[in-house]
C-alpha cells in the first residue's frame, strides 16, 4: 500500500509542476488624447496605473489565426461599382434632404408670417416671445435638415 500512495503523490506533484499559471499586474493607461488602454505591460509613454495591487489577474495569451490568402479582398471593378453605387445613394439622400430643408424653411416662414390672435399684444403688435415659442418646432425641423445636409455633403466629400 505504501508504494501506491508514494506513486500517487509523485504523479500529483509532477502534474502540478506542469501546470503553469500566468499572473500579471493589469495597468490602466491613458494617453495624451484621453484614450484608455488596459494592458499587462506598463508603458513609459503613457500615464499608467496598476488597477489593483492586492489582486492578481489571470491572463491567457491570445491566439492569432492567419486569414486565408486573398480574404476579404474584392477585385477593383467590384469595389469601383460599390463606390459608385454608394455615391449615387448619398447624392439621392442629399437631394431629398435639400428638398426637405426647402419645405421646412417655407413652413417656418409661413408660421412666422401668420401670428395667431393670442400672439398679439393689446395694441395689435406681435408678442415675439409667444410667436417664437410657437414656431420653435418649425425652427427645430429646419435645423435638423440643415445638419443632415451638412453631414451628407461631408460624407460625399470624403469619398475617394
Amino acid at each position: 500500500m505504501k508504494n501506491h500512495s508514494f506513486f500517487a503523490g509523485a504523479v500529483f506533484l509532477a502534474g502540478s509542476a506542469c501546470v503553469t499559471s500566468a499572473w500579471a499586474d493589469v495597468y490602466k493607461c491613458v494617453d495624451a488624447d484621453g484614450h484608455v488602454t488596459y494592458t499587462n505591460a506598463r508603458s513609459a509613454a503613457k500615464n499608467c496605473k496598476v488597477l489593483s495591487q492586492d489582486q492578481r489577474v489571470s491572463t491567457v495569451p491570445g491566439r492569432a489565426t492567419p486569414s486565408p490568402a486573398g480574404f476579404p479582398r474584392v477585385d477593383a471593378d467590384t469595389q469601383r461599382s460599390r463606390d459608385s453605387e454608394r455615391r449615387g445613394i448619398l447624392d439621392q439622400e442629399l437631394a431629398n434632404e435639400i428638398r426637405n430643408l426647402d419645405q421646412a424653411r417655407k413652413d417656418l416662414a409661413e408660421q412666422e408670417a401668420n401670428p395667431r390672435p393670442d400672439e398679439r399684444n393689446v395694441g395689435g403688435s406681435i408678442n415675439q416671445a409667444k410667436l417664437q415659442e410657437r414656431v420653435r418646432p418649425w425652427r427645430d425641423r429646419v435645423a435638423l435638415h440643415e445638419r443632415n445636409v451638412e453631414a451628407l455633403r461631408k460624407e460625399i466629400a470624403n469619398l475617394k
